[in-house]
Formats: structure tokens, sequence, C-alpha cells
């Protein structure tokens, strides 16, 4: 049986699309839905439930009772309960600035606008993806390839999880929420790149996302979330930092707007 866990102030819309995932059978089993209207109940309900609870997917609606942050909230609770529990947005802000928050701070598996054509089968067809990977992930074994290192930097491509000398790397200004999406896969792509520098234009299109979007100064920000990660795993004292400046760790290339990963060596 599915449960899905959703999040929508809006009567008309849990009228429009709960009998849809209702009525869904995603996997051979009728589907549970638990529907919360404020994001003060639902984060209350996902502190005090226990792992039975535990939903297999969520479905969040981001701005509710007008406060954009609403949605978040309850996308940050959910992480700190069960931080693999697939969030997917459902949300009338598709291509704002909440579908990029979505993506690059809460590490989202998808957004959905409400208003797209046959939105009713789009979302269907998300959540059976989502389901459908959440479930190769515990049944499949890990393949050869899976893991990419440099030195002592270890990234699980499978669940994008990043570990320096055997400390996973969490977000820098909330040490309790996984490192967002978006630095891990820039990372990711600096290591296999390695030592070859990627410029802010070839960064954009490996992240397959708009080159218009993404400046250089998004780059930046993205690389000094990093670096600040790496340092926090460290200690927190500025000795990845320092790494940094003296030419290992992740290297700011010329004056190119460019970045580099150089394995760090044992000594450092």
């Amino acid at each position: 049986m599915a449960r899905i866990f959703w999040v929508e102030d809006r009567t008309h819309w849990v009228d429009k699309f709960g009998p849809v995932l209702e009525a869904e059978s995603f996997d051979e089993a009728p589907t549970e839905l638990e529907v919360f209207k404020f994001a003060e109940a639902a984060c209350q309900h996902i502190k005090r439930a226990d792992d039975a609870a535990r939903p297999d997917v969520a479905l969040i609606d981001a701005h509710m009772n007008g406060n954009d942050a609403a949605g978040f909230s309850v996308s940050r609770a959910l992480q700190r309960k069960w931080p693999d529990v697939p969030l997917i947005f459902l949300s009338e802000h598709a291509g704002t600035g909440i579908e990029q928050e979505a993506f690059e701070g809460t590490g989202a598996r998808d957004f959905i606008a409400k208003h797209q054509r046959n939105v009713e089968s789009v979302l269907v067809w998300r959540i059976r993806a989502v389901l459908r990977e959440a479930g190769m992930r515990q049944t499949v074994p890990r393949q050869a390839g899976e893991r990419l290192e440099s030195g002592d930097l270890a990234i699980d491509t499978v669940s994008w999880e990043v570990y320096w000398r055997g400390t996973k790397l969490m977000n820098p200004t909330n040490p309790k929420r996984p490192l967002a999406p978006m630095p891990r896969k820039i990372l990711r792509f600096l290591v296999e790149a390695s030592p070859r520098p990627l410029s802010t234009a070839v960064m954009a299109d490996k992240l397959d996302v708009d080159s218009e979007r993404f400046s250089y100064a998004s780059y930046r920000q993205h690389i000094r979330t990093l670096r600040l990660a790496f340092d926090q795993a460290m200690g927190g004292q500025g000795a990845f930092l320092d790494i940094c400046k003296a030419g290992e760790g992740i290297v700011t290339f010329g004056d190119k707007g460019a970045y580099c990963w150089k394995k760090v060596s044992r000594a450092s």
C-alpha cells in the first residue's frame, strides 16, 4: 500500500486530485492519502509520528495561506524525521524562486505545475516514477562504479551523499540538514573532470540548466557552500579553506569563472 503525505491548503485542489490519487493503485494495493491543510499541523504530526507512520512519498504545496515558506517548513520537518522520503512539490508557482528553492534548498525529486495540461495524469506518472526509483534503491544491489572516489573524498552516485574522511557532508548553515543536491552535483562533475577546470557555461550544460539563470555568481555561491561543508566536516576552523588556498581541493581557476577539483594530499 502506497502512503502519500499531502500538504495542501486549498480545498478545490484536494477535491480535484484526492479522488485521482486514492483511485490509483501504485503498488497493486489501495493508496492511503493523508492530507493536511495547515503547515503547522503537518509539522506537529511529523514530530509526533513513529516510524510506522513514515510515508512513501510526500506531496507538498510550497505557498500556503499566503506564506511562501510554509511548505518548506514541512519539507524540513520531513527531512529531519525521514531524510529518505521523496519530496514532490505540487504548486501554482512553477518557474519562480519557489521552484528554485524547492530543488536547491530541499532536494525535491520533482516539481509539478498545477495548471499544466493533463495534470492529473502527470501527477500519477511522476509519483509512480518516484516510487519506482525509491523501490529500486532498496532492492537493487550496488554495482561497481556507483562510488566516485578521489583520495579521502567519496561520492555515492546513487544517493548523492558525499563523505570527506569518513564524515558525511551536511548543510553548512544547518548541520542537521543534508547538503543540497545542486552543490553535490557540482562537486561530482568537478571530480569527474579533475584536474580539468569547468567554466560556468560548461557546468550549466552538465547540470542541464538555463545558462542565463546559472551565472558565475550562482556557481561561486555553490562553491562557497561546498567549501564550508568540507570545512565543517573538519571541525569548522578553516582547515579546508586553507587547503583550497594552497591549491588543493576546490580550486579557483584563473579569472575565467571556472573551478576545478584537485586531489588533496594525505599531509593536508
